[in-house]
């Protein structure tokens, strides 16, 4: 989120998002490396776009909007979309699959995510996403 070429960038925040605990209100737009492995240095096979807004008061809570547009190997110019809520401190969180394009073209499922790493002074995090889907 921080550096000279951040990947995600907050474009939108509530009157209240500063003083609240779960920066409620606030809105972040991504366009993150998606790579094979949870290394920056691991070969890029696409891009991880979409957003997450701060939607609840009492936790950490995102609803998270998410495309996996692939670029590289067997899934090149094909998409998977994601979206659900994300409790940012769970361990494991679960996010229902709602369709794709190309060889994802209304595919169903799950993915789980977890936080690979966390710089909380940068907001920086490399997380790690493993997705279930089932073709129709």
């Amino acid at each position: 989120m921080y550096g000279r070429h951040p990947t995600a960038v907050k474009v939108a925040e509530a009157a209240q998002t500063n003083t609240s605990k779960t920066y409620f209100g606030s809105v972040f737009v991504m366009d993150d490396p998606l790579t094979i492995l949870p290394d920056i240095r691991s070969k890029r096979i696409g891009y991880a776009q979409g957003m997450t807004a701060s939607a609840s008061q009492t936790e950490l809570g995102l609803l998270m909007i998410l495309h996996f547009v692939f670029t590289e190997g067997e899934y090149n110019g094909s998409t998977i979309s994601i979206l659900g809520r994300n409790l940012v401190f769970s361990d494991i969180r679960e996010m229902p699959v709602v369709g794709g394009s190309g060889a994802f073209r209304f595919a169903r499922g799950f993915a789980e995510g977890k936080t690979h790493s966390l710089d909380v002074k940068t907001g920086n995090a490399v997380l790690e996403y493993n997705v279930f889907v089932l073709h129709p």
